[in-house]
């Protein structure tokens, strides 16, 4: 992958954590003077944010780094690692504030504040914005850890959402409905949670190295169509990063000579890098073609 996808995909980490600080503070001070609890959970939750942007941008920084001679296949683990801590906290947050939320269900407390509201609509427009830019550039770049950054985004307006409708729920249904608010930031912590288990899924499977299918199938495909290439017997890939290394083995006339083998080796992996340029390395294995050449 190009260094400005890795440059492009830091960025939009760094800019979620500028956005999730301005929203931490004012969210938390607006939950303190509003006597709003679930804006106080929801500024705790862009906190973490903050701390999750901060973890994916380290991890790209080292993702990006080029192979060495301890990391021949370079860093992009660093980049999935990166994307399953944030996941995990996300999970322990959720519980955290879940907890903390049952009990300010059972304490006395003010009634929420009116402009209240207009921060948590300002927050819920903002971030599902960026939500929907950086999973644009999550999906375009094939990056875990942004894509993960982008549904935090998403987590963030559905929270604020639920924080809104909370809020609302307390100030029109009066004194009896003043937990209404603590309610809601339940609800959010279920989102919350929902979200981190989404997102640990595809890190966790991208640590395991669970085999890319659209990847093979694209690679089998264009190995095929090489010029002296009789079949395709295996293919292994994996994801680094936002890298691929393809693992190829090609059946040519077994009465060709070691040179002749070795052009079609070349072939193939240009082919194959030329089809798709998130293909960092195609390791081909030439061997004798089990059916007979002409039958």
């Amino acid at each position: 992958m190009t260094s400005s996808a890795w440059q492009t995909s830091a960025r939009v980490a760094l800019f979620g954590m500028i956005v999730n600080s301005i929203f931490a503070v004012a969210k938390i001070l607006g939950g303190v003077f509003g006597h709003a609890y679930v804006l106080i959970a929801d500024g705790i939750e862009s906190g973490l944010d903050i701390a999750g942007s901060f973890v994916i941008w380290s991890g790209l920084k080292v993702a990006a780094r080029p192979p060495d001679a301890s990391h021949p296949y370079g860093h992009g683990k660093a980049e999935p690692l990166a994307a399953a801590i944030v996941s995990v906290g996300v999970l322990a947050a959720a519980v955290g504030l879940a907890v903390q939320s049952v009990r300010e269900i059972f304490l006395p407390h003010h009634a929420p504040a009116p402009f209240t509201l207009g921060i948590l609509i300002v927050v819920i427009v903002i971030k599902e914005a960026l939500f929907r830019y950086a999973n644009r550039i999550g999906r375009d770049v094939e990056s875990t850890a942004v894509q993960t950054d982008a549904w935090h985004h998403r987590s963030d307006a559905l929270t604020s959402a639920a924080a809104f409708i909370g809020i609302s729920v307390a100030l029109i249904g009066g004194k009896r409905w003043q937990s209404a608010d603590d309610w809601a930031a339940i609800f959010a912590c279920a989102v919350i949670a929902a979200n981190g288990v989404r997102l640990l899924r595809p890190a966790f499977y991208e640590i395991m190295d669970t085999a890319p299918r659209k990847i093979v199938k694209s690679v089998c495909s264009v190995a095929s169509t090489v010029p002296g290439v009789i079949e395709v017997e295996k293919c292994r890939a994996r994801k680094m990063g936002l890298d691929f290394y393809v693992d190829l083995h090609v059946g040519v006339d077994g009465n060709i000579s070691v040179h002749e083998g070795h052009e079609i080796a070349h072939r193939v992996k240009n082919a194959i890098q030329q089809n798709d340029s998130r293909v960092a390395d195609v390791l081909v294995h030439i061997e004798p073609a089990q059916e007979r050449v002409g039958t």
